[in-house]
C-alpha cells in the first residue's frame, strides 16, 4: 500500500515538472544566446533594465575591472555619495593623525579640547588634500610637514581620479529607450501579432535602427526540461529614424514558434521574451545599445495599444510619451 502511493507521488511529480508547451523548433533558427539550456528555467533571464539577472561567483567583487565598472555604470546619486563619503573619510583619517601628533605641530591653532582640535585638523586636512591651503593654519614640524605632503600628493591623485571617472560617465554613450510597460497580444491583420512599443526619450536623433527579438521558453527534450531560444521575425525589423515611437511586431501565423500557443503555455513554459534594440548616436555618432526583456506575467493578451501621436493647434506633430504604456482590453 505504501509502495503504491509513493509510486503515485512519483509520477505526480514527475508529470507537473514536465508541465511545458511542447514547441516544434526549426533548428536552423534555435539560437543559443550563452545563456545555456538550464538557465533562467525558474527565473527571468534578463531584467527589465537590459543586465543580465546572473550570479558570477568565484570572482572578487573588489577587482579592478569590477570597482571601474561599478563606477562608471552605478547612478549618479550614489557616485556622488560616494565621493563625498570618501572625501569626508580621507579627512577624517588625516584630522585623527594630525591630532594625535599633537595640535602643537600646526600653527594658528589654539588648544582647548579634542573636538575643538579635531575639527580644526579636519578643516586644514581639506585644506592640504585639495592643495587650496588658507594660510591660517600651517605644519611647523617636520612631521606634520611630511604628512600634510604626502597628504597633498594623495589629494591630488584621488581629485584625478575622481575627474577621470566624471568625464567618462558622461561621456560614454548611452541610448534612452523608453519601454512599454506591457508587451501584448494584440489583433493584427486578421490574425494577432505579440508586439511592444519604445520611444526615444532623449532630444537626440537615432538613426538607423534594428531591432532583434528572442523567444525563451521552456520545452521537454527526452524528458528533462530545457530552456530553449528561437528568433521572432518581425514585421519591420529596422527602421532609419526614431523620431517618434516604434511598435515592434511579431506576426503570430502558421511559421510562428507562438502558433497556437496560449497564456497558460506562456506561463508554465515561464516564457521570456528577450529584445535587443541598437542604433547609430548621431550626437556621438557611435553605435549604442539597449536592451530589456517581458516575462509571461508581462504579457497581456487580447488588448492593444492606445495612440499617442497626434498633430497639435498649429499644425505640428505631438507624442506624449507618459502614454507609452496605455493600453485597452478588445474582444
Amino acid at each position: 500500500m505504501i509502495q503504491k502511493i509513493f509510486s503515485q507521488i512519483c509520477d505526480h511529480t514527475y508529470t507537473h515538472t514536465l508541465q511545458v508547451p511542447k514547441i516544434n523548433f526549426k533548428k536552423s533558427e534555435d539560437r543559443e544566446l550563452g545563456f545555456g539550456t538550464s538557465a533562467g528555467t525558474n527565473s527571468r533571464i534578463m531584467n527589465r533594465d537590459g543586465s543580465s539577472n546572473i550570479i558570477r561567483k568565484g570572482i572578487s567583487h573588489f577587482s579592478p575591472i569590477n570597482i571601474y565598472h561599478d563606477l562608471i555604470t552605478m547612478s549618479w546619486k550614489k557616485f556622488f555619495l560616494l565621493v563625498l563619503a570618501g572625501y569626508f573619510t580621507m579627512n577624517c583619517l588625516f584630522a585623527l593623525i594630525y591630532t594625535f601628533i599633537g595640535i602643537e605641530n600646526l600653527t594658528g591653532v589654539e588648544h582647548i579640547n579634542f573636538t575643538h582640535d579635531f575639527w580644526e585638523a579636519f578643516f586644514f586636512s581639506s585644506q592640504s588634500f585639495t592643495t587650496v591651503g588658507y594660510g591660517r593654519v600651517a605644519p611647523v614640524s617636520k612631521l606634520a610637514s611630511s604628512i600634510a605632503a604626502f597628504e597633498s600628493l594623495l589629494g591630488l591623485l584621488s581629485l584625478a581620479v575622481a575627474t577621470g571617472l566624471l568625464y567618462g560617465r558622461f561621456s560614454r554613450p548611452t541610448s534612452a529607450l523608453l519601454y512599454s510597460t506591457n508587451c501584448l497580444v494584440a489583433p493584427y491583420k486578421e490574425i494577432k501579432g505579440l508586439m511592444f512599443r519604445v520611444a526615444n526619450a532623449r532630444k537626440n536623433q537615432l538613426i538607423e535602427i534594428e531591432a532583434s527579438v528572442i523567444l525563451a521558453i521552456n520545452t521537454s527534450v527526452d524528458g528533462k526540461v530545457q530552456r530553449r531560444f528561437q528568433n521572432l521575425e518581425l514585421e519591420i525589423k529596422r527602421i532609419n529614424f526614431l523620431s517618434l515611437s516604434w511598435t515592434i511586431v511579431h506576426p503570430i501565423d502558421e511559421n510562428s514558434p507562438l502558433y497556437n500557443l496560449t497564456k497558460q503555455d506562456f506561463e508554465d513554459g515561464k516564457a521570456e521574451v528577450l529584445i535587443l534594440i541598437k542604433g547609430i548616436d548621431d550626437t556621438y555618432a557611435t553605435t549604442v545599445y539597449s536592451r530589456s526583456s517581458y516575462t509571461s506575467k508581462e504579457i497581456i493578451w487580447d488588448a492593444k495599444f492606445v495612440p499617442i501621436i497626434n498633430n497639435n493647434m498649429n499644425g505640428k506633430t505631438e507624442i506624449d510619451l507618459s502614454r507609452i504604456s496605455e493600453y485597452t482590453m478588445v474582444g
